[in-house]
This record gives structure tokens, sequence and C-alpha cells, in this order.
């Protein structure tokens, strides 16, 4: 017998994947930075979005569903690339930049998740209060990204000062 919430539940255990890997992410991103304040502000999203995959987890069982446990292969390529590109830079803007780049595809994730007319509205819901989270990681590392582009060319040598 079929699940008549079976979309939902797919459209959900997608986000979850998508959020493992911004967790799996973010927690790679603590251990390769050697800034403190780094390392304590990407430890605490890590853990963030673990509570957010617990939501959309319970979401998902309350469908009747089996939650996804694991991000995705692709994610798991780009941060062994991540991994090599930092290696070779060594520095904390790569780490930002490749964090905020990670944040402008989860939250286009959930954008179309929102857009998804054939979803419940309890689903869609859920997925925006998951939203808001998310959101407020992705204006973070924005702002954050933005701070070390200013810092890093107003110590070219070019910058009017």
């Amino acid at each position: 017998m079929s699940n008549p919430n079976a979309h939902d539940i797919k459209v959900l255990n997608g986000l979850i994947e998508t959020t493992l890997d911004s967790a799996d992410g973010y927690a790679q991103a603590a251990e390769e930075t050697n800034d403190p304040h780094f390392r304590s502000l990407f430890e605490r999203r890590s853990e963030e979005r673990r509570q957010v995959v617990e939501d959309l987890s319970a979401a998902v069982r309350g469908l009747g569903g089996d939650p996804e446990a694991h991000g995705s292969i692709l994610a798991k390529a780009h941060r062994a690339f991540l991994d090599l590109k930092h290696a070779l830079l060594r520095n904390d803007d790569s780490v930002v930049g490749s964090i905020n780049s990670g944040e402008g595809f989860i939250a286009a994730k959930f954008d179309k998740a929102l857009d998804d007319t054939a979803i419940s509205a309890t689903t869609r819901e859920t997925i925006r209060r998951a939203y808001a989270s998310i959101k407020t990681g992705h204006d973070q590392m924005e702002g954050l990204k933005h701070s070390l582009e200013g810092q890093r060319d107003a110590s070219n040598p070019l910058f009017p000062q």
C-alpha cells in the first residue's frame, strides 16, 4: 500500500539530506580554521543544523516515513575538493567563501520546497519553521564573507587610506 504522504516525505527527506550536508560542512570548517571565533561559530551552526535535521526527521516519522540518515555523495566529494583548496590557500577566506556558497545552495532548496504546491499545509509550515534557522545562518555567513572581503580590500596597498 502506498503512503498518501509520499510526496511530503520525499521533499522533507531531500531537505534533511541537504541540511545534514550543511551540518557536516560546518563541522569540517570548525576543524579546519585556526581562528577560535570562527571555530565556535561553525560548531554552533553545525549543532543548529543538526537540530533542524531532528525537527524535519520527526515530521517524516509523523507522516509514516523513514527519515534520511545520511548526506549526499556529491557533498562528500565537494568537501574533499574544499579540503584540497583550503590546504593550498591556507586561509579562512576560502573556508567562509565555500560555506557561503553552500548556504546559497541550501537556501535555494528550502525556497523550492516552500514553492511546491503539492505539499500539505502542515509540511509547508514545518519547512517554513526550519527555514527560519537556515535563513539566519545564510544571512550571517553572507555578512561574514563581506566583512572578510572588506578587510582584505582595506589591507591592499592600493586601497585609499
